[in-house]
């Protein structure tokens, strides 16, 4: 066994193997030698200009029409990221994974929108969107990218396509499709097959390329962590092209959504009083203005009372704390979902729900969520808001050895045991004054924020961070040793700055009746209140011990600093003249009524005033164009050498002596500095006789500015003219290129223009800008909306333009979509959704009848685009829209029927429809005729004096004149004689107008949102009651009976007969009434002629059967034969194809070798030369 050789292996020296193996060898040699077929130039000239073409093409269908994008660089809102598919696809399953990758946490209730921070410049906003018609339409309406789920393994379900319908007609967003559920397909080709099958669709309806990711299957209810993670990284770095339409409007997708109707209001009318709603969210689209009313889908249009700027929920790191490139894990968990279980809470309309577990106890959890934390705070609270203030510590300067405390009065005192306490807290806190000073923060806040007797609500905590001081802060100084006998609580006040101090009544502070103070010493002053302090002064009031000016020093002391703050506080004329309702005169005469009240004399009261200068009284500025001009400033100009010195600038001057700095063809000097002479034009040295040599300078620097200036314009014109002759490649620039330039420069100068404005004043001045997150407060919404209020479907907010508020008559053109199975007919009720609206209405179809009238349609045409009219809000033109006949989920097939776009917006559209009006002839002349039975009046006749009419018969005629009888008959003239079965008609048109009919879609008003009915057929309203249709008798088919015509026999007279040739004779021939011989004769048969007869009759019957029998046969005989030679001749032109191409090839091919040699040889000649 081991001396056994084994045959050396030979390999194929020839054969298909051995083809295989040269070309991949021939292959390895090309790519070691670095061949690479790009670097040469192609052989073929034709080659060369085709891909030359290609090229160009393939450039051009990359470039858009370049859009401004009106989001903002520096904070733009949210990403709108819609997870859209029919039920039971894994949208929420996707929904979970997702918000896991980006902020892992997991939401075991997800509903509304949820926003997390996806990168350091971008956020995202996750909503899942029902399957529901209303709901996709609105989030095709505001979604930025669409995660499109279909089930692998159902296929394509007619949601989807409705869905992708409803985003084609309102602008295409980015879309990402994700097969789901590809685990229950078990064989490897089916499913192959399966991914090939549904992408080549998906490609067909978005477009070639379209991306499509497979999630596999589920894993501890998410989606395998690898593929949802490069899911997000595709979205993540997904960038948005603005849509024409969100591009143009203003649109809010609420995160939140609070009712603040007072509830006595609402008992008193058992909840059907209108509502007053708040709604939160970020602000997208462009520039929303205070005043602007806003559509809400699905309840109508409302009127906003205010809009208010939060603090971001949800914000972007900034870039002090984020210096790497990657995201902290801090930042990665921030998650807004008001609406969602995020942390065990979850903001309802009214109220705020926290989730806690069942044996929920303090010390028991490790990592509280969102709502334990704040349950665990409120149990951890000792004091109310109130004790904190009044155990504060305040200073009233950084060199206080104590601080200032206000502690409760008699009646709110606590024990002995707590005043201690609080003395030793005031002895520990003396050894940190300065620390306290700086970190005291929370002190700070207290000291500025807080105005007695203010009331702390949500709205103003939530300010808080984002309002600072209007002006810089007034040092004060205490009053030391005048007696406070008028100090209550607010004694030392506070504000948002020091401007504002004692600008409100002190008459509603709800405090105790009486407050101790203490400086530091253990000596307690009584400070009184305002009733005893009353009483006090009645008492004091006869007193004449002290005199009048020490009365009252506290009080007028400080009205006197209020003054002075008040008078130093610079005014925001912005402010005073957008953000109030004042007038004029009030607002430029609030700063001299303090003044003007002051009179000269002094007497007693005033001893704390301060004393000031009478303002100057100026006269009245009028409002006009041109400024005054003095008499004074013109006399200069009378000077001869100030005139002789311009007199050369001018045309009309000579031009002998050039301008200073400039030669005679208007070029400046290259040294500016170097010309001599002093200037002429300059007025203060004019004034001063011509001798400062400050005033020569300077009139040299503007000679030489305005030299500099002319110098730049002429490099600009020589540039332009250089451009345009000299290099003409260079004045082609791209118009793609030069429209982004101007955008970016327009923007730059917009951000410039702003750019220290104060948001507030910016707000007013621009709007509230794209990615602010606003608080929006709605004034009369229906009480069904907050009663019925789901936060599974989406409230948009979209702002109306001033033309979208009108109502008219909306000319659009529309297409009956290919899907859907019936025929448009005209004053049935669609449902349109157009812009941000949804509403029913009563459309009127027309076509333009060459440029003439538009002639009204019964029906939508086949496969063609018409126009349709409608009553309804105006929308801007080109603004696209689709259209349905019904948005229940149980409407059989396809529900989208139709789509467009708008035209134009006329309110007094004409639409004519064709009318047929007959008659019939009673009286015939030679041409003309009298006609019956077409009008019913003379004055009917006299409308339509001169219209042209017709017979059936094709003979034109004109109406001339009303007869006097019968009613309504007319003279007419024809161009022939008429017949009396000629039937008469004129053709009119009758000019018809849509109804105004406008029934808004209030599908969130109910507590079925699937529910909502519009406007009913007469058809469909009988089949849903059981009616059965009233049937007209003059309407029912009869059989027609047409009585059959006897015509008289052609008589020829005898005289004629005679005359004529016996050919042409009338053969005639008379009945024959007598039988003849044959007729009358009897035959009788004997027994054997029957019995003959009747042999022979059936023989002659089997002969004629058998005679049929073969007939048939041979009939299917060929029958078959036929079918041979079809299929033989099938063959034989298959053969004579196949010959016929590889002939057609072969040609091809040769006649391509011959124009290349030839153009080789041409090549080569030109080379030679």
């Amino acid at each position: 066994m081991n001396s056994q050789t084994h045959k050396a292996h030979r390999p194929a020296q020839s054969g298909a193997k051995a083809e295989k193996k040269k070309s991949a060898k021939g292959k390895g040699k090309e790519k070691q030698h670095g061949f690479n077929e790009k670097a040469f130039a192609p052989k073929s000239g034709r080659r060369a200009d085709r891909q030359g073409r290609r090229t160009a093409e393939r450039d051009q269908t990359r470039l858009h029409v370049p859009l401004v994008d009106r989001t903002p660089d520096d904070q733009p809102p949210p990403v709108i990221v819609a997870v859209v598919g029919p039920p039971g696809v894994g949208k929420t399953t996707l929904m979970k994974s997702l918000i896991r990758r980006y902020t892992k946490q997991t939401l075991n209730h997800i509903q509304g929108p949820v926003t997390v921070v996806s990168g350091k410049k971008k956020r995202i906003t996750f909503i899942e969107c029902n399957n529901d018609l209303n709901s996709m339409i609105d989030i095709g309406k505001i979604a930025d990218l669409v995660l499109l789920m279909i089930d692998g393994s159902y296929g394509f379900e007619m949601e989807t396509f409705e869905f992708l319908n409803i985003l084609q007609s309102h602008g295409f967003p980015k879309v990402i499709g994700v097969l789901t559920h590809l685990d229950l397909i078990k064989k490897a080709a089916t499913l192959k097959a399966t991914k090939k099958a549904l992408k080549k669709r998906f490609w067909t309806e978005i477009y070639q390329g379209a991306k499509l990711f497979y999630l596999s299957g589920v894993l501890n209810g998410r989606y395998p962590d690898a593929e949802i993670l490069n899911l997000s990284r595709f979205i993540s770095v997904m960038k948005f092209r603005p849509l024409v339409f969100r591009n143009s409007h203003p649109y809010m997708l609420a995160d939140r959504f609070e009712d603040l109707t007072p509830r006595e209001e609402v008992r008193q009318s058992k909840g059907k009083c209108d509502r007053t709603v708040t709604v939160y969210g970020y602000l997208r689209g462009t520039n929303y203005r205070l005043g602007t009313r806003v559509h809400v889908p699905g309840v109508g249009d409302l009127d906003v009372k205010s809009v208010q700027i939060l603090g971001d929920p949800c914000p972007l790191p900034d870039a002090e704390s984020e210096k790497r490139r990657k995201l902290s894990e801090k930042k990665k968990l921030l998650i807004h979902a008001p609406m969602s279980d995020v942390g065990g809470v979850i903001y309802d309309k009214d109220a705020v729900y926290i989730n806690v577990p069942g044996n929920f106890t303090k010390g028991g959890i490790e990592n509280p969520g969102e709502g334990e934390k704040m349950v665990l705070d409120l149990q951890d609270v000792n004091s109310t808001l109130e004790d904190q203030v009044a155990k504060s510590q305040i200073r009233l300067f950084g060199s206080s050895s104590k601080p200032l405390s206000v502690e409760a009065g008699p009646s709110s005192l606590p024990s002995d045991d707590s005043g201690e306490s609080d003395d030793d807290e005031e002895s520990g806190s003396e050894e940190g004054d300065e620390e306290d000073l700086e970190s005291g923060d929370e002190e700070d806040y207290v000291l500025e924020d807080e105005l007695p007797g203010e009331d702390f609500d949500e709205d103003d905590e939530e300010n808080v961070d984002n309002h600072g001081r209007s002006a810089p802060r007034t040092v004060r100084r205490s009053l030391n040793g005048l007696p406070s006998q008028d100090c209550k609580r607010g004694d030392v006040e506070y504000a948002d700055s020091d401007s504002d101090l004692g600008g409100e009544d002190d008459d509603d502070d709800p405090g105790p009746s009486r407050r101790y103070v203490h400086f530091g010493d253990d000596k307690h002053v009584d400070i009184p209140s305002d009733d005893d302090y009353d009483e006090e002064g009645e008492e004091g009031a006869g007193d004449d011990d002290a005199p009048r000016w020490k009365a009252n020093l506290v009080e007028k002391a400080q009205s006197a600093f209020e003054e002075t703050a008040r008078s130093r506080k610079r005014r925001d004329w912005v402010k005073l003249i957008y953000n109030s309702t004042a007038s004029p005169e009030s607002i430029l005469g609030k700063g001299d009524s303090s003044e003007s009240s002051q009179g000269p004399s002094m007497d007693d009261d005033d001893f704390f005033t301060i004393a000031k200068a009478n303002p100057v009284k100026t006269e009245e500025t009028l409002d006009q164009t041109k400024e005054p001009i003095n008499p004074e400033d013109l006399k200069e100009w009378e000077d001869e050498e100030v005139l002789d010195s311009i007199r050369n600038l001018f045309i009309t001057g000579s031009s002998s002596q050039p301008a200073e700095g400039v030669d005679e063809n208007g070029e400046p000097y290259e040294d500016m500095e170097s010309g001599d002479g002093s200037q002429a034009g300059s007025e203060d040295g004019e004034g001063e006789g011509g001798e400062d040599d400050d005033g020569e300078g300077g009139g040299k620097r503007s000679l030489n500015k305005d030299a500099a200036a002319l110098a730049a314009k002429k490099a600009e014109l020589k540039r332009k003219f250089d451009e345009q002759y000299d290099e003409p490649d260079a004045a082609k620039a791209d118009f793609y290129t030069e429209a982004k330039e101007a955008m970016a420069r327009q923007q730059q100068l917009n951000r410039a223009e702003f750019e220290n404005v104060d948001p507030e004043a910016r707000a007013l001045i621009e709007g509230y800008r794209p990615g602010t997150y606003v608080r929006m407060e709605l004034v009369n919404v229906p009480a069904e909306m907050v009663e019925n209020f789901d936060p599974s479907y989406p409230i948009v907010i979209g702002g109306l333009l001033p033309a979208e508020e009108r109502f008219g008559y909306v000319q659009v053109r529309i297409k009956r979509h290919r899907w859907f199975a019936k025929t448009l007919k005209t004053n049935d009720p669609l449902i349109f959704s157009l812009g941000w609206r949804r509403f029913q209405s009563v459309p009127i179809y027309s076509l333009d009848d060459h440029s003439i009238r538009m002639r009204m349609l019964k029906y939508t045409p086949e496969h063609m685009h018409c126009y349709a009219t409608f009553y309804g809000p105006a929308a801007l033109p080109n603004t696209g829209f689709c259209a349905f006949n019904a948005l229940g989920r149980d409407t059989p097939g396809f529900r989208v029927s139709a789509t467009g776009v708008v035209l134009d917006i006329d309110r007094s559209t004409r639409i004519v429809k064709k009318l047929k009006l007959t008659g019939v002839p009673f009286k015939i002349f030679k041409n003309t005729a009298f006609i019956k039975d077409m009008f019913t009046s003379a004055l009917e006749v006299a409308k339509f004096e001169g219209a042209n009419i017709r017979t059936v018969s094709g003979i034109r005629g004109q109406v001339k004149k009303a007869l006097p009888k019968p009613d309504g008959a007319f003279r007419a003239a024809f161009e022939d004689k008429i017949l009396m079965s000629d039937i008469v008609f004129l053709r009119a048109w009758y000019s018809i107008q849509p109804r105004k009919f406008y029934n808004p879609v209030t599908s969130l008003l109910l507590s079925d949102k699937e529910k909502w009915q519009g406007m009913r057929l007469t058809g469909q309203v009988r089949r849903e009651q059981g009616l059965k249709t009233p049937t007209n008798i003059n309407s029912i088919y009869k059989p027609i009976e047409r009585p059959s015509r006897r015509f008289n026999p052609l008589k020829v007279p005898k005289k004629l007969q005679a005359a004529l040739p016996y050919a042409s004779k009338p053969k005639i021939m008379k009945a024959q009434h007598r039988q003849t011989y044959i007729q009358k004769r009897a035959v009788v048969l004997e027994p054997e002629e029957k019995k003959a007869l009747a042999l022979l009759q059936q023989a002659r019957a089997l002969r004629k059967d058998q005679v049929a029998r073969r007939r048939e046969k041979q009939e299917e005989r060929r029958a078959a034969h036929r079918k041979k030679v079809e299929k033989e001749e099938a063959k034989k032109s298959e053969k004579e194809k196949e010959k016929r191409k590889e002939y057609m090839r072969a040609a091809g091919m040769k006649s391509k070798r011959e124009s290349e040699a030839l153009e080789g040889g041409r090549g080569s000649k030109r080379r030679k030369t």
